[in-house]
Formats: structure tokens, C-alpha cells, sequence
């Protein structure tokens, strides 16, 4: 269906504006497939149980598969699959230091728990990275006015380095937030969603996807992904502070994206 058969008498200009946000969605949508599988499996283990088979356990050798799968089928290259790998095991020591400092916990059993944390749940931050590497070639990203590699790799490290100190040491988020503005005001990511290019503050464009994130962290504590501290009674929202945790989460997965993903690959 598209906007002419909805609007037929629509202002050709609202129509082809029309067409273009339904690309812009579609797009969108299917650059988050594998985010969207880890959420339907999510949603499925939580009320079908599998015999002598813990659920970590289970969403593991599922993610394992459908990744797999996407390589198989071509729809993510080896080159992303490899990038979601580096998401995986970045993502996986935060989790077991995190863990470790009682900032959240993984209630249930399973064989394949490191240190309390289930291997699983690398792939929730490797799905961010899936979302990027597909957006990236679906979008046809390009990025204006990105800061020096170094500058940004810079970034990316202080940023991780103080999500893994910020129970030891001063939490300097906010300095880093300030530090980011002022060397990302003038970026810019251009994209085509149809068949004119588009441009958006990249600054918007972390807040917009960390806000998205943001709510599928409260999707995924619902569903029995993880638990914080203040849901051991019963599922609450995940505090709207976590949005700036994965706004800035979201700057390290660029960056390192950009850097990995720079060279073109075939399909």
C-alpha cells in the first residue's frame, strides 16, 4: 500500500512526503530485526518453558542460531557479524562487572552463567550494533562534520571506561555530556529513505535512538530479561535517567562502528 492509494486526492507534495516517512519507517524497521527476535524470544520463553532446559540457556543457543542464520541468508555480511562479536564481548564484561556491584542481576538458573551473568546477554548491546550495521547500508548513512577518528575513538573509550568505574570512581557522565556537544554540534548524518537525501543533528539522532533503547530496556525488564534492585518486589519503569546511559552507549556504538564499517563490502 502506498500514499497514492490512501490519499488519492491528496497535494502530490503531501503524498511523495507521505511515501517517503513509510520508507523511512520500513527501513527502520528492518534494520531492527535482530533487536526484534531477541524481544520475541523474550516474550516467548517467559511463558513457554522448554523441559530441563534453563531459559538463559535456551535464548543463548537462539541468538547463536539466528546469527548464523542472517550470515547464511545474507542479510548481515561477515564483516558486521564480526562487529557484533566486539559489541558482544564488550557488552558481556559490563555486564559481569555491573553484576558484580549489585547495579542489576539475572534471577534465574542457567548453565552458561559467567560470574552471575548468562552468555545471552552480550546480544542485547550487540543488537544495538545490529541495528547500525543495517540502518548504515539500508540508510545510506554518511556522517558530516564527525570529529578525527582519534578524537572519537577518544570518546568512545572515556565513555565505556566510566560505565565501568562509576562505582569507584566520580561518575563524569555529565562532563563527557558537555564535552560531546561541543564536538558534536556541527556532525551531521545524512540518510535517503526514498529518493532524496536527508539530513539530522547527529546530537539528535543519539538521543532519539538511546530514547528507544531506553524503552527497550523497560520491554526487556518486563519480560524477565534482567532485574534492578528497585523491581525485586515487582516490574517498575526503568528510571528515565538510564536515558542518558544509553544515549551515551549509543555514541560508543557509532564510533566504533564507523571505524570497523568504513571500507565497503559486498553482500
Amino acid at each position: 500500500m502506498n500514499a497514492v492509494a490512501l490519499f488519492p486526492t491528496a497535494n502530490p507534495r503531501i503524498k511523495s512526503a507521505f511515501e517517503e516517512l513509510l520508507a523511512f519507517g520500513w527501513k527502520n524497521a528492518a534494520s531492527c530485526l535482530f533487536p526484534v527476535i531477541i524481544f520475541v524470544l523474550l516474550a516467548v520463553s517467559k511463558v513457554v518453558h522448554v523441559p530441563h532446559v534453563p531459559r538463559y540457556d535456551l535464548l543463548l543457543v537462539l541468538c547463536l542460531a539466528i546469527q548464523i542464520a542472517m550470515v547464511r541468508l545474507g542479510l548481515e555480511t561477515k564483516r558486521e557479524a564480526l562487529i557484533i562479536t566486539v559489541f558482544h564481548a564488550l557488552g558481556l564484561m559490563m555486564e559481569i562487572h555491573k553484576v558484580r556491584l549489585g547495579a542489576w542481576a539475572y534471577p534465574e538458573e542457567a548453565y552458561t552463567k559467567v560470574c552471575g551473568v548468562p552468555l545471552y546477554s552480550g546480544f542485547m548491546y550487540a543488537s544495538v550494533a545490529s541495528f547500525m550495521c543495517q540502518a548504515w547500508h539500508r540508510l545510506q548513512l554518511r556522517f558530516d562534520g564527525f570529529p578525527r577518528p582519534a578524537i572519537a575513538f577518544a570518546f568512545a573509550a572515556a565513555i565505556y571506561i566510566n560505565f565501568m568505574t562509576n562505582y569507584l570512581l566520580p561518575d563524569v557522565r555529565w562532563v563527557l555530556v558537555a564535552l560531546l556537544v561541543i564536538a558534536f554540534r556541527k556532525a551531521h548524518v545524512s540518510f535517503v529513505a526514498k529518493d532524496r537525501v536527508r539530513r539530522m543533528p547527529l546530537l539528535l539522532s543519539f538521543t532519539l535512538i538511546g530514547t528507544f533503547v531506553w524503552i527497550a530496556e523497560n520491554i526487556g525488564t518486563y519480560l524477565g530479561a534482567w532485574r534492578y534492585p528497585h523491581q525485586a518486589n515487582g516490574w517498575e519503569p526503568v528510571h528515565v535517567s538510564k536515558l542518558v546511559s544509553w544515549a551515551l552507549l549509543v555514541i560508543v556504538s557509532l564510533v566504533l562502528v564507523n571505524l570497523l564499517a568504513r571500507k565497503p563490502e559486498s553482500r
